[in-house]
């Protein structure tokens, strides 16, 4: 878990130099304005993220940590959520057309993206690692034992994974699969040998499925941090989104959800 705390003290001074104050924001133009005359919070999602963010398909609801997130987030605001469907592959377009309010998803932390959105600061800390099947854990202990021809690595389109993939995995079999989450059942049916994926993701389907294994979750290729993301140019926003996420750090309720939906 980031900490909060340290960073706490500048984005409160900028919060009540904006008049922010508490957590009910001033009535100033903008997105914050925006959101309460609509009354809704715009959740870009692409639904598709244990534990973060995930689309039931039998409830029809999204559910995860990033979800608690966004509700809390809209209640601070007086308003409700509604969700809005995006892709790991449109996911920087919708964004900056402002197709929603956030973005929040499992989204990394890139220089990339802040280049051309705003990002809050970050509010848990993992790494890239890997899904495998059980029976073939001890065939990857680094990650020089995936970047081989006969290693069918599958990742979805357009996201941090495939990037992963891509800048260190040449020598591999690189697999494109549109839906991430279907991804870990493929590996647990052999249609593909490893996922890249991200700590968080991994601990929840190894969890979920005996088939799977993450030998290497201790020990992750990268280190990185979550993010809400925002189109760019709004700072009263993005102050107002910081400073709720460092007050919902301070007083527990990431460190609950932490445990409810990750360890």
């Amino acid at each position: 878990m980031v900490n909060f705390k340290k960073i706490c003290a500048g984005t409160l001074l900028a919060a009540a130099m904006l008049g922010i104050g508490g957590l009910l924001p001033s009535a100033e133009a903008g997105r914050l304005q925006d959101i309460q005359e609509r009354g809704t919070l715009l959740v870009g999602s692409t639904g598709d993220y244990k534990p973060m963010s995930y689309l039931n398909k039998e409830t029809g609801k999204y559910e995860g940590f990033d979800c608690e997130v966004a509700e809390l987030l809209a209640k601070s605001l007086g308003v409700k959520v509604q969700y809005v469907p995006t892709t790991w592959k449109t996911l920087s377009a919708d964004t900056m057309a402002g197709k929603f309010d956030i973005a929040i998803s499992g989204i990394t932390r890139t220089f990339a993206r802040a280049k051309d959105m705003d990002m809050s600061h970050g509010y848990l800390l993992f790494g890239k690692t890997i899904l495998c099947r059980k029976e073939d854990a001890k065939k990857f202990t680094c990650e020089a034992d995936l970047n081989k021809k006969n290693v069918r690595v599958m990742v979805n389109p357009g996201g941090t994974n495939e990037k992963f993939a891509l800048s260190n995995l040449p020598d591999c079999t690189l697999l494109v699969h549109p839906q991430n989450a279907e991804i870990p059942s493929l590996i647990a049916e052999g249609k593909a040998d490893v996922m890249i994926t991200e700590t968080m993701e991994a601990r929840r389907y190894v969890r979920d499925d005996a088939r799977l294994a993450a030998p290497l979750i201790e020990d992750p290729f990268t280190k990185n941090q979550f993010g809400i993301l925002m189109a760019k140019g709004d700072q009263e926003w993005l102050n107002y989104v910081n400073f709720f996420m460092e007050e919902k750090d301070m007083d527990g309720t990431l460190d609950r959800l932490e445990e409810e939906y990750i360890k």
